[in-house]
């Protein structure tokens, strides 16, 4: 098991949310839902970046309840893509080893590795600026990659991008989930993106986290809440 959440329970003013999952090792599942029902706090707290009120988490069979976000065996890529504008890409990708940018031997061909996997070892001396949306977000990814920590959380990260773009970016990391064997959690407002990509579904809504499902059941399902999200949609 990658992911557990054993009865937790987050709570921010009069918000709560519980949810109690599983999350298998090397699954790629996307976390639908309507807009502020909690997909971004699930992902938060998985990450750590934001605390349980009850309840535990275990994360690689490991209790990560109390560790602190820098621990976790955690790496996330938001909408906002983090790049320093003033580094050129190689170093943008350097920074997750070392933020100093003290890389051995090793560490500098992990770079390039990862630039090579994620399409862009011909732009590694490009700065942010000089690079297109969707290009800088294979920055981050790539960023991802060298750190080489198992669960990968993805909240919204190409909302930003037009749809044949958003597209490509899902194919990479669909490929890249596979080739290094990630657990991945996708947060997405476009059912399709679960469709294209995702093996399960996690269902945000009504203050519950609902366990994951196959995507295909998910679709199907005759559910009221679950109708009433997709709506026009089917």
């Amino acid at each position: 098991m990658m992911i557990r959440i054993d009865k937790g329970l987050y709570r921010h003013g009069d918000f709560t949310l519980s949810m109690d999952l599983e999350v298998q090792r090397s699954a790629l599942v996307a976390v639908l839902g309507p807009s502020g029902s909690g997909k971004s706090t699930l992902l938060n707290v998985i990450a750590g970046f934001e605390p349980l009120a009850r309840g535990r988490i275990i994360l690689n069979n490991a209790d990560a309840t109390k560790t602190p976000p820098a621990e976790r065996p955690v790496t996330a890529v938001f909408q906002d893509h983090n790049s320093f504008a003033h580094l050129d890409a190689w170093s943008n990708v350097a920074l997750g080893l070392s933020p100093a940018l003290n890389l051995t031997d090793a560490q500098k061909k992990a770079v390039d590795r990862a630039l090579d996997l994620v399409g862009l070892a011909s732009l590694a001396k490009r700065l942010p600026g000089e690079m297109s949306g969707g290009e800088r977000q294979r920055i981050a990814i790539a960023r991802v990659l060298v750190r080489k920590r198992p669960i990968l959380l993805l909240d919204e990260a190409f909302a930003a991008l037009g749809p044949a773009l958003r597209r490509e970016m899902l194919r990479l990391v669909k490929a890249l989930h596979a080739s290094e064997g990630l657990t991945t959690l996708l947060v997405t407002h476009q059912p399709e993106d679960a469709q294209s990509v995702a093996e399960r579904v996690i269902f945000v809504d009504k203050g519950t986290v609902r366990a994951p499902i196959e995507t295909k059941k998910f679709f199907a399902s005759h559910d009221k809440d679950i109708r009433a999200y997709l709506g026009a949609w089917t």
